[in-house]
């Protein structure tokens, strides 16, 4: 049989002992008798392993930490920009020229949104109809400072102002109130806008 060759040592082996130098020196110092404390000799592979440690641990708090900024930072942006009005709303129609469709394209972007269980949209198109509806008419031209009170003060005096004030009220609360539309606060909207389209 042959004689089976031994590892002289290991890299765990040289880790434990100089861990066991450490504890030990540690120990001293902690000690009543700190003024023998002896030098201990470090293995500069051991210094340059800490050292690696050392550095990466920083790297990776900084890296963190960098990353947690940058959240923070688009978590603010982001509540920022949702509460201003975008220039590009979800339905497509830039907030500078609504009146680009017809009323009918925002019907139908309305009926596409209800069929697929989006009432939000499909009140807010079929608010868009009404806005569009009344600037083709030539009763409230569009401007696009246009806020929702200023278009309740014009729609005083117009016939069926109930139902302008509903679609007024939901898309107010949309946008504003982030509330939930459900089917039948839409099944409302809907009903007044036929109500204005009766006009």
């Amino acid at each position: 049989m042959a004689a089976q060759t031994f590892e002289k040592t290991n890299l765990l082996w040289e880790f434990q002992q100089q861990m066991q130098r450490f504890n030990e020196w540690l120990e001293l110092i902690l000690s009543r008798n700190q003024n023998q404390v002896p030098e201990v000799s470090w293995d500069p592979w051991l210094l340059n392993l800490l050292w690696l440690v050392v550095r990466g641990i920083f790297w990776l708090i900084l890296g963190l930490l960098l990353i947690w900024l940058g959240w923070q930072i688009w978590q603010n942006w982001k509540k920022y920009y949702d509460s201003v009005p975008s220039l590009l709303d979800a339905t497509g129609a830039t907030k500078t020229g609504i009146n680009k469709l017809k009323v009918s394209a925002w019907i139908e972007r309305s009926r596409k949104f209800y069929r697929e269980g989006n009432y939000q949209e499909a009140v807010r198109c079929l608010y868009m109809a009404m806005l569009q509806r009344l600037n083709d008419r030539g009763i409230i031209l569009d401007e696009t400072s246009r806020t929702d009170g200023e278009y309740r003060q014009l729609i005083k005096n117009l016939p069926n102002r109930e139902a302008y004030q509903i679609l007024l009220n939901t898309h107010e609360q949309l946008c504003f109130a982030n509330s939930v539309i459900s089917l039948e606060i839409f099944e409302r909207c809907q009903q007044a806008y036929q109500e204005i389209e009766k006009q």
